[in-house]
């Protein structure tokens, strides 16, 4: 009886097939997992500035600083100066920036709106909002309540957010 010696043509040819199909559906997914690790990068930064902005609220509150005139300071302040290292994509402050002035995937600071503002690289899966731009706006939002037990005396500021000024959406 003669011993096989290896793969015929046709077990070659099935294995190769099987190999591709998977490489395939593999390298299809590859933008996908992109997108995914640009928008936890993204987010990771963003929840690193809302706790640097408590951070900076407290602060402020421990030094006297309670009205809300000196308050009301930290909704127009660059949110990168918060925090105790600076992102490494962070690209800076411009006046009135547009998504070709700014490369992907970075933060920059829009010296006119006072917004914190992410463009977005792996863009597949990512829905622009309202203005069609590959961006993410972020801005600083101070809440107020009336002083309690002193009517007439002005507002307080009782909550500090930053957060993005529309809902954005990556598609999981």
């Amino acid at each position: 009886m003669k011993a096989q010696r290896g793969f015929t043509l046709f077990e070659l040819i099935v294995a190769i097939s099987i190999i591709a199909i998977l490489a395939g559906v593999f390298l299809s997914r590859i933008p996908y997992y992109q997108g995914q690790a640009e928008r936890a990068a993204m987010e990771q930064v963003a929840s690193a500035v809302q706790s640097a902005l408590v951070l900076r609220y407290g602060t402020l509150l421990a030094r006297g600083a309670n009205s809300e005139k000196e308050l009301s300071l930290l909704a127009t302040d660059n949110p990168i100066n918060w925090l105790q290292q600076k992102p490494q994509n962070y690209a800076g402050e411009y006046f009135d920036p547009s998504p070709l002035t700014v490369p992907p995937g970075r933060w920059v600071f829009d010296l006119k709106s006072r917004d914190l503002i992410y463009t977005v690289d792996h863009a597949d899966y990512f829905t622009p909002g309202k203005d069609g731009k590959k961006w993410i706006r972020f801005h600083t939002r101070l809440g107020y309540e009336p002083v309690l037990g002193r009517p007439g005396s002005g507002k307080e500021v009782t909550a500090t957010l930053f957060q993005p000024t529309e809902p954005y959406h990556w598609f999981d």
